[in-house]
């Protein structure tokens, strides 16, 4: 203890020496640095150029863009591809809300094929036929000016501007015949999903340079049986799409998720209401529209682009191209076609191909979906020998005539394209007979009716609080691209949702003859509920063998043909919703989407009913609501739902049959 006072001593001296010898240190520095540097040096220059002018050298391309103005003013950014040493070449533009930098950046490549990989581009279609390829941003939307809404409608009751998709399709277009003088005058406007909606409108009063128009998947009806709601109940799936897509123009902000489920996710929130609250949605201008137009108002009906085309003429060839399996909007192409049909009084305007693809698969890779697969790529077929030739008739100097058929529709089951004069239709000797498939007593499925001795319903109770999953669980969110499986889930086997209590399955004998359809099955659905509103699904299924020689995992499959949702509070009118008075037998009708299928020899026919969808659509209360976006939890109550099976109270599935002698 004595010592401690000396080497406390020791270490400050040795500590006091330390500092003064940093303190001469700093000072010399300092006297260095006033000699060697001057107190002003200049800039060491930065090695990035203000402006980079790529040469592009060896491109078998060139790259133009450029600020197209519209007639208010507004100018649109458009990229313009042009293949080396194009001249007298055809357009084909494509209009998006989806970035026209990337649609036309997909590789970083010297080779216009490569450049063109990628969503909305039929590649070896633009590449072998020489077009040079345009693709335009909406006003609003990534490059270009202007003010972004969602599906903007037609000027009139519901877009006061004096600009719509329409004006700015004919401003583009009149601009790049005059601009680029490589074209040969004449552009074919072609899209997919909201681009296929863009290629609509462009053809509503259209240039006189606009030839030929391919929508491809089209957004048209949002309310009865595309993106946002089917026949009144709402596709709250949708939700992280209108979030991304309105939030800031280059779609910067993505959704995020609380659960590695999307079923937790939105059993979570409780209602899609509450959800929109908790993430903000409320800023965006089309979720409050949504929430605001809840029924098939004038909103909705006002921007039906099908009742739209239906007031004007043809006047430009349209190939309409629908998936028979599209997961997105599955509603749009067929009904266009049955609008304008009637009005290519020449047959030669008028086209409608079909295919069994999932939404966009057109121009991919076709020659299966999920587990379906089929004899050739079917996708590859459809752009090589329908889609080539087509544009080529109209769009180029002295090409031969196409010579299609007006309709062109692949048939699942056989697995091969059929040519008809029109749709619904069948080939010579065939005729389309609407024919009942009745759901009987002991969950039998038949074409003959219900007998007085049968029991007259089948049960099930529904609970808002387990609502029948829509594909098997964990569930992912709605994407695309690599690793999602959300494209494929209308083909998803159905056999998860066939064992459960919530189900009605009725299921027909083995076939010993196949059942071919083509057109759009109709629900005629008797049914009560002990609550006061309901939802009913019902989906069309074709049951294979339980073993399946040439694709054993196939054996036992459930396949969805055709199925859809039907909110209940509905069914006298689609504008004004009304209570269901509890536990009465009442009558639900409405159309599955568009089947052209054949159930083969040794297959089964299966219906199931059930009474929810979930997460894809939002849950059904069970009790009526002013709105369902704002149910509370004590809304949400059990239901017993029953399907009537009787003389007097038939439900039965109406089939497009094709009758002939001989189906194979």
């Amino acid at each position: 203890m004595k010592s401690f006072p000396h080497a406390c001593q020791s270490n400050m001296t040795i500590l006091l020496a330390s500092l003064s010898l940093s303190l001469c240190f700093v000072s010399w520095a300092a006297a260095q640095s006033d000699t060697q540097f001057p107190a002003k040096y200049p800039d060491f220059p930065s090695e990035t150029p203000t402006e980079f002018k790529p040469t592009n050298s060896g491109f078998d391309h060139e790259r133009r863009t450029e600020m197209i103005p519209m007639r208010d003013g507004v100018k649109l950014h458009t990229v313009i591809l042009l293949p080396k040493g194009a001249t007298a070449s055809p357009i084909l533009l494509t209009r998006t809300p989806y970035s026209a930098d990337e649609l036309t950046s997909h590789a970083s490549s010297a080779h216009y094929g490569s450049v063109l990989q990628g969503y909305d581009n039929a590649a070896d279609i633009v590449v072998a036929g020489n077009y040079i390829r345009v693709v335009q941003d909406i006003r609003g939307k990534y490059g270009s000016e202007g003010d972004y809404v969602m599906n903007r409608p037609m000027r009139g009751p519901q877009n006061p501007t004096p600009v719509d998709h329409a004006t700015d399709t004919w401003d583009t277009i009149d601009w790049l015949v005059k601009n680029v003088p490589e074209c040969n005058g004449r552009v074919g406007l072609l899209g997919i999903s909201y681009n296929g909606f863009l290629t609509l409108m462009g053809v509503i009063n259209p240039h006189p340079a606009l030839k030929v128009a391919i929508p491809m998947n089209p957004m048209v009806d949002g309310w009865l049986g595309d993106d946002w709601f089917h026949y009144g109940a709402f596709r709250q799936q949708m939700m992280p799409y209108m979030y991304t897509q309105q939030a800031t123009r280059e779609n910067e902000i993505e959704w995020w998720t609380s659960h590695f489920d999307d079923y937790d996710v939105y059993m979570e929130a409780g209602s899609a209401g509450e959800l929109g609250m908790r993430r903000g949605l409320a800023q965006v201008g089309f979720w409050r529209k949504i929430i605001a137009h809840q029924t098939y108002d004038a909103f909705w009906q006002d921007q039906a682009v099908d009742r739209i085309l239906a007031d004007h003429p043809v006047k430009v060839p349209m190939m309409i191209v629908h998936s028979l399996w599209d997961q997105e909007d599955i509603y749009g192409a067929p009904a266009v076609y049955a609008a304008i049909e009637p009005k290519d009084v020449d047959n030669d305007k008028v086209f409608l191909v079909m295919g069994p693809w999932r939404h966009g698969q057109m121009i991919g890779e076709g020659s299966s979906l999920g587990a379906v697969k089929f004899t050739t790529d079917t996708a590859h077929y459809f752009r090589q020998e329908i889609l080539r030739p087509f544009l080529d008739q109209y769009l180029r100097e002295g090409a031969p005539q196409a010579d299609l058929a007006p309709v062109i529709a692949y048939e699942t089951g056989t697995n091969k394209w059929r040519e008809l004069s029109a749709w619904p239709g069948s080939e010579s000797g065939h005729k389309i007979q609407p024919t009942r498939l009745y759901l009987n007593a002991d969950l039998r499925l038949s074409f003959k009716a219900p007998i007085s001795a049968d029991p007259t319903y089948d049960e099930f109770v529904s609970d808002p609080a387990k609502p029948v999953p829509y594909r098997a669980r964990p569930i992912q969110p709605v994407g695309h691209g690599e690793g999602w499986t959300w494209p494929q889930w209308l083909v998803d086997d159905q056999r998860e949702a066939s064992g459960r209590p919530d189900v009605l399955v009725f299921e027909s004998d083995v076939l010993t003859e196949p059942v071919k359809i083509s057109g759009q099955p109709m629900v005629n659905l008797v049914a009560s509920t002990s609550g006061t509103d309901s939802d009913w699904v019902v989906k069309l299924i074709d049951v294979y063998p339980d073993e399946v020689a040439a694709d054993p995992k196939m054996g036992g499959y459930q396949l969805m043909i055709a199925a859809d949702i039907f909110r209940g509070r509905y069914r006298v009118s689609l504008e004004t919703p009304q209570a269901i008075k509890p536990n009465e037998p009442l009558r639900y009708r409405f159309a599955l989407p568009t089947a052209n299928h054949v159930f083969r020899r040794g297959h089964r026919i299966m219906v199931q009913v059930q009474s929810s969808w979930f997460p894809l659509y939002d849950r059904n209360p069970q009790t009526f609501v002013d709105s369902i976006f704002f149910a509370k939890p004590g809304d949400f109550q059990k239901a017993v739902q029953r399907v009537w099976h009787s003389p007097d109270h038939q439900s039965f599935i109406q089939l497009p049959l094709v009758v002939s002698a001989a189906i194979e």
